[in-house]
């Protein structure tokens, strides 16, 4: 009781502390919100001191920052959030709109999740439930990988444009109703959908080598069963992440939202943020808070009803697979295509214009084609990559550290990551540039913050399950201490997973960054990074699809060499462990790791 208390305080601590940082925005990035206000207002008005005072005394901005941050914790106890400093309408109306909008386009999202990762584990689940999985198959297939790549924004555009426009199948602008939800649906859902597809497909053989689910298939279950049964076994691992989900999808939208038009919780604090309405960004960032609270508590009531016995009883295998498949030759493919586009790229110069070959097709002396101004773009995709994969390359390493050393501590990391993964990796860039400055380390501390939090979810998560596993409970008996559990039996069932994971997540890294760039908060012009080439080539998209088209398909295979190589993670010098019971091996240290039984791929 006493944990739960101090976890609860903690998240609320952390909740009061990115509350009263929004609120101390304008002392930070030290600017007048009084000329922001008045700009947004009234462009044509000159700022003179009289004007600026009398903005000043109308949104009572001559008093202190905490007066007015206190003012305004005053006023949510009576459900008033305060006035716009903008329109000078009601905060709470506007906000709570937005938040409905959002948590339309969620479930709709949510739902092309589900159908996507279902897709993803179809062989699995298939030959699973009748025992015949591979265990030399290598994990992760190309198209997954490729679908998990996708630029959101991209995808947004195409499915606008094609779909909206040119077919006029669906509607493409606007919010007024659950068809308007289709395609920004589509957008959010199919890469969300094809990460956690991967992240299930890697834990299904195991679940399927259990000793129950060999018994059932022997006893003549059906295989449809089996199959269910197997997926309810990998949820809880999953579950963390499938939060984490949740509010990504609803404030991490931003990009999606302003292609299709929606008002959502995303681009309404996105837009106060770039105002400085503070009351808008306060109430936004708070409903966004308390969305990741109650996504968290989901999934940890859903991963308790679900094993709770199990845990409690420390009677759970584990899914641990110690000596995964190779990966094949599917890396060395996907590595040596990437790497003959750079090396053909980077002898051209990225910036020289040519008004003459604008938007040119692609031919043998511009293999990519050309962009709006004549510039050649196997150039600029070619010298954006060692930037784009270099600094994304850094911040998944850092943070696959972060997330492992912080996941063993699920006490101390899991509010944080709810609170962390809450802030839309826009949102994070406004609030790093406000405190250190704009400059091109911006974009990879805002998203650097916010990379390990999935992580750390998934190692908590598996943490969790190993330590309830027999054969722990066993070493345990044995005399095992901790630290011999932490480096011969935890590290070794944890690590590689989340290795894999942030493999994984590798490309939505460098997504994130071309994100940022898009929405013009990363590399500025006429920097070659990914997502400036995205964000400048965009409107050319329907004219000149190759300029959209080759960044994007380098970032696609960059998912699949990403996601082939992931499949053949796993920690030198363990040995391969083969199905059936095996002999104690000696002890290394202060006891003998006990006999266990392996549940890898049959």
């Amino acid at each position: 009781m006493r944990h739960r208390t101090t976890a609860l305080l903690w998240r609320v601590g952390l909740a009061v502390g990115l509350v009263c940082g929004i609120g101390l925005l304008p002392t930070l990035s030290r600017t007048d919100p009084a000329l922001t206000v008045l700009k947004a207002r009234s462009a044509d008005r000159d700022p003179t001191p009289e004007v600026l005072a009398a903005v000043r005394g109308q949104l009572g901005l001559d008093a202190s920052p905490l007066t007015l941050l206190g003012r305004w914790v005053g006023g949510l106890w009576r459900g008033d959030a305060g006035q716009s400093w903008i329109s000078g309408d009601d905060v709470t109306p506007a906000v709570l709109q937005a938040l409905g909008a959002s948590l339309l386009l969620m479930a709709a999202a949510l739902a092309v999740a589900a159908l996507t990762a279902t897709a993803v584990c179809a062989r699995t689940l298939w030959l699973g439930a009748r025992l015949r999985l591979d265990a030399r198959r290598p994990g992760g297939s190309g198209g997954s990988a490729m679908l998990a790549a996708l630029p959101e924004f991209l995808t947004a555009s195409v499915l606008a444009t094609v779909v909206g426009v040119q077919l006029g199948w669906l509607p493409a602008l606007g919010w007024y109703g659950p068809r308007w939800t289709v395609l920004p649906g589509l957008a959010l859902g199919l890469p969300a959908g094809a990460v956690l597809g991967r992240l299930l497909d890697d834990l299904l053989p195991s679940a399927f080598a259990e000793p129950w689910a060999r018994a059932a298939v022997a006893r003549g279950v059906r295989g449809r069963a089996v199959a269910r049964q197997a997926v309810r076994r990998c949820l809880p691992a999953l579950l963390p992440n499938a939060g984490l989900f949740v509010v990504g999808l609803t404030g991490g939208a931003v990009a999606v939202e302003q292609i299709f038009d929606i008002p959502g919780l995303g681009r309404t604090t996105l837009q106060a943020a770039l105002a400085q309405d503070l009351p808008v960004l306060q109430a936004g960032t708070l409903l966004l808070l308390l969305l990741a609270a109650l996504s968290t508590g989901a999934a940890h009531l859903a991963a308790r009803l679900l094993i709770g016995p199990a845990l409690r009883d420390r009677a759970l295998p584990s899914l641990h697979r110690p000596r995964p498949p190779a990966a094949g030759r599917l890396p060395l493919l996907y590595g040596g295509l990437l790497l003959a586009v750079v090396a053909a790229g980077l002898p051209r110069d990225p910036l020289a214009l040519d008004t003459d070959q604008r938007l040119r097709p692609p031919s043998a002396g511009h293999p990519f084609g050309t962009d709006a101004l004549g510039r050649d773009l196997l150039a600029r995709v070619a010298h954006g990559a060692l930037d784009t994969l270099l600094l994304a390359s850094a911040i998944s390493a850092a943070a696959l550290v972060a997330g492992v050393l912080l996941g063993l501590v699920p006490r101390f990391s899991g509010p944080l990551a709810d609170t962390v993964n809450a802030v839309p990796p826009v949102l994070g860039a406004l609030l790093v540039t406000a405190v250190a400055g704009g400059g091109t380390a911006t974009p990879a501390l805002a998203v650097g913050v916010v990379a390990w939090a999935p992580l750390a979810a998934h190692t908590s998560a598996l943490l969790r399950q190993e330590r309830a596993a027999l054969h722990l409970t066993a070493t345990v008996g044995l005399g095992a201490g901790p630290g011999y559990l932490l480096r011969h039996e935890l590290l070794p069932a944890v690590v590689p997973p989340v290795a894999r994971h942030a493999l994984l997540r590798l490309p939505g890294t460098a997504l994130a960054l071309a994100s940022l760039a898009f929405l013009g908060l990363g590399a500025q012009p006429p920097a070659p990074e990914w997502g400036l080439l995205l964000a400048e080539n965009q409107p050319y998209a329907e004219r000149a699809p190759w300029a959209v088209l080759a960044p994007a398909v380098v970032l696609a295979l960059l998912g699949a060499l990403a996601v082939s190589a992931a499949g053949g993670v796993r920690l030198p010098g363990r040995r391969r462990h083969r199905p059936g019971p095996e002999r104690p091996s000696p002890a290394r240290e202060s006891a003998p790791a006990p006999a266990r039984t392996s549940v890898g791929a049959p």
